[in-house]
């Protein structure tokens, strides 16, 4: 079974470099998602690992067979590499039912009459559309058509499976549905998954593995709850998760006993397991997940003013004046909080995350307490 492998790759269009010297590993019969804003190189990531962008430099293996390398001249087609493409349009034949769209490429490849119908009403039991059979696309929601494209891209059994943003035109609550079906088909077909998205929801939620790219660069590359638990850096603390982490600057004021000042009034120590190496008046930047963040109607940790209360029934979202620093709060619950009242707060719950502010990098994780 194919693993895939990306040595050294980048991809340079004129001047402009899209994707800079990525090595990453994709493993066998895993879900990677490569997730980051419009241009920061994820689709190109994925069009070279299928053949149909050639890198500038670097190796790509898919299983132990050198696919792509820029110093042996090496470069197999896309129809040579046993994978599926589903396009973020569909790309499906208007003149042609679901049956026949699905059955396409069997033909193509020659398939006998009685395996090609075995294998289309497989996959149309499988994908669920077996109702759709003799229908156009025209005739189907975007919902159906979408499945009638994924079950098209199974057709032939490809070991991988490449998506570049197949949600992205389906409404919310489909969005959702399709989730759960494209998590279902990923544990059915056994295959290795490959999927492009800029929704953090979507990786989140999908992946055995996240690749989160800024600039064609790779910032992490970690299962998704570690990269939300232990960001590599501010970027990534700030691109994954919802509500946004808050991130709040501060002054190292004790090195040794890793004393972090925030505001003139608000000095918290940082516990963690391991000395973190901070020098007084080192400049840093605390990473507080909005779940973490307790409000009380007692004294605590510090005081706080609330500004905003939005109840959605699941939880609330609380946005907190602290000294001057704006912090959401998410709370748990149907609750409501009443505009301008003053709260505690407590950072008793989860560990913490300590960047440097210069380079961005994380330093380590702790808890809060009061200096």
């Amino acid at each position: 079974m194919p693993k895939i492998e990306l040595r050294h790759v980048t991809k340079k269009f004129g001047k402009f470099i899209a994707v800079d010297d990525l090595n990453m590993v994709i493993e066998d019969r895993s879900f990677v998602t490569l997730l980051g804003p419009s241009g920061c190189g994820k689709t190109t990531t994925l069009r070279m690992i299928a053949g149909l962008e050639t890198p500038t430099e670097g190796e790509i293996v898919i299983n132990d067979r050198v696919v792509f390398s820029s110093l042996n001249g090496i470069d197999v087609p896309p129809d040579k590499r046993d994978v599926g493409f589903l396009f973020q349009n569909y790309a499906l034949w208007p003149h042609m039912t679901v049956y026949k769209n699905i059955a396409f490429g069997l033909e193509n490849l020659k398939w006998p009459k009685n395996q090609i119908n075995d294998r289309v009403q497989q996959l149309l039991d499988m994908l669920k559309i077996g109702e759709f059979a003799a229908r156009y696309p025209a005739e189907l929601s975007g919902g159906q058509q979408q499945r009638v494209a994924i079950a098209r891209t199974l057709a032939t059994g490809p070991k991988v499976l490449f998506m570049d943003e197949p949600l992205s035109n389906l409404d919310a609550k489909l969005r959702m549905e399709m989730r759960a079906e494209l998590k279902r088909l990923h544990r059915e077909t056994d295959s290795t998954f490959v999927y492009v998205t800029h929704d953090q929801l979507e990786a989140m939620t999908l992946s055995s593995m996240v690749c989160l790219m800024k600039n064609g660069y790779m910032q992490q590359y970690a299962p998704p709850l570690e990269v939300y638990r232990k960001p590599a850096n501010t970027f990534t603390a700030d691109f994954v998760g919802s509500p946004n982490i808050n991130l709040v600057e501060g002054t190292v004021i004790d090195g040794t006993e890793q004393m972090i000042r925030l505001t003139e009034g608000i000095v918290l120590q940082f516990t963690s397991e391991k000395t973190l190496g901070l020098h007084t008046g080192q400049a840093v930047v605390l990473g507080l997940r909005p779940e973490h963040i307790s409000i009380t109607e007692h004294a605590s940790l510090v005081d706080a003013t609330i500004l905003s209360s939005l109840p959605s029934g699941m939880e609330t979202i609380v946005a907190l004046d602290m000294d001057g620093i704006r912090l959401h709060s998410v709370v748990f619950g149907d609750l409501d909080f009443e505009v301008g009242k003053h709260v505690g707060l407590s950072f008793s719950q989860g560990l913490f995350n300590l960047f440097d502010k210069v380079d961005s990098n994380n330093l380590g994780q702790g808890t809060l307490s009061k200096a």
